[in-house]
């Protein structure tokens, strides 16, 4: 990497220890509860550049940084033709076989479905204990079972190869050693090292060691680290490493590079694309010819008189006449009753039409 060579001021970091576990002391009263007399040392990064990959550094520790008291939980996976029961059970006389002690309760994967579905269960589980493992075949399983407050807290389960022969050490390095993780939206990352409970010299170890590690480990290139802090939970940050300056005309000269780096990648680009287009210039010009010629063709044609032929317009369909309704015959008006011994008119007008037949004859 490109700081092979990288090292620490050991008596400026042990300077720094003491200062801080002398003000952890004068912070402690005699109210305070066993389980809360030691805090967490953490180590705080701040890197030159934010890095373009996220990154998970697991970080061995010549001393172990949890103190005995803290819970462990183990998440396994669920044996063939067994019950939770019987495979928690199992996993118990496995760990205590192989020497396993550090391990506080064992929970299979059917019994976290059921038991823990519910969310205020697995709030519960979440503060009940301080570091979770999980058996390495289910770890891809237990996201969406979990919850998404295990990575909210940073207390996601660390998968453990529960297979191996030497499980005990294994599981020991894992529990009593650290992770560093690096994400890509920013420059300042932190890495739990030590215990308040641990000497001055035991944290300057942890220290040192998680250093080296980082810094070999680190998917970067140019300078890397640019300040590195000490501090506890209630804390001043201390800074036990500053970079030179002279870092900063090393960036500018990468940036430098990168930049003609860049400039002579687009300008091969240019030049590709020109002589591609030369090459196929003469194809492209006979393609234009051609479909020039179409064009004109197409043009004449459509040019050519067209015969005169009348248009039939689409007539309307004759609305339908709806035939008019037939009058009702009207009824003739029934004769008035004639009395009896009266004779009718009819006979009447033919009589006297004969009377004045007569008479003119006779005037002839």
């Amino acid at each position: 990497m490109a700081e092979r060579n990288f090292q620490l001021d050991s008596s400026q970091v042990k300077k720094a220890v003491q200062a801080l576990q002398a003000f952890l002391k004068t912070k402690t009263t005699g109210d305070a509860l066993f389980l809360d007399e030691t805090q967490h040392i953490s180590l705080l990064f701040t890197l030159w550049k934010v890095p373009q990959r996220a990154q998970t550094i697991r970080i061995p520790l010549p001393h172990g940084q949890r103190p005995d008291t803290e819970d462990v939980c183990l998440f396994t996976r669920d044996e063939p033709k067994m019950t939770s029961e019987q495979c928690q059970r199992f996993y118990k006389r496995l760990l205590e076989e192989k020497g396993v002690k550090n391990i506080t309760e064992i929970i299979p994967y059917k019994m976290l479905k059921t038991e823990y579905k519910p969310f205020e269960a697995k709030r519960r589980l979440l503060g009940n204990f301080d570091l979770f493992l999980s058996d390495d075949r289910i770890r891809r399983l237990l996201p969406s079972h979990i919850g998404k407050h295990f990575y909210e807290r940073k207390k996601e389960p660390l998968s453990v190869n529960l297979q191996s022969k030497n499980l005990a050490r294994d599981i020991q390095r894992v529990i009593q050693g650290t992770s560093l993780k690096v994400t890509n939206k920013g420059c300042c990352c932190m890495a739990r090292v030590a215990h308040s409970g641990m000497t001055a010299e035991e944290v300057t170890d942890n220290i040192e060691a998680a250093v080296q590690t980082i810094v070999a480990k680190l998917r970067m290139k140019g300078p890397l680290i640019k300040l590195i802090h000490v501090k506890s939970q209630t804390s001043v940050a201390l800074p036990i490493y500053t970079s030179d300056l002279s870092h900063i005309s090393v960036l500018e000269e990468m940036q430098a590079k990168a930049r003609s780096a860049r400039a002579e990648k687009n300008q091969k680009k240019k030049k590709t694309t020109k002589r591609v287009k030369k090459a196929d210039a003469p194809a492209e010009g006979t393609e234009e010819k051609k479909n020039k010629a179409e064009e004109k063709e197409k043009e004449e044609e459509e040019e050519e008189i067209p015969q005169l032929v009348p248009i039939e317009t689409p007539s309307k369909k004759p609305k339908l006449e709806k035939p008019p309704k037939k009058k009702q015959l009207q009824k003739a008006p029934k004769p008035a009753a004639v009395k009896k011994g009266a004779k009718p008119q009819g006979k009447l007008s033919k009589k006297a039409g004969k009377t004045d037949s007569k008479v003119k004859r006779k005037v002839k």
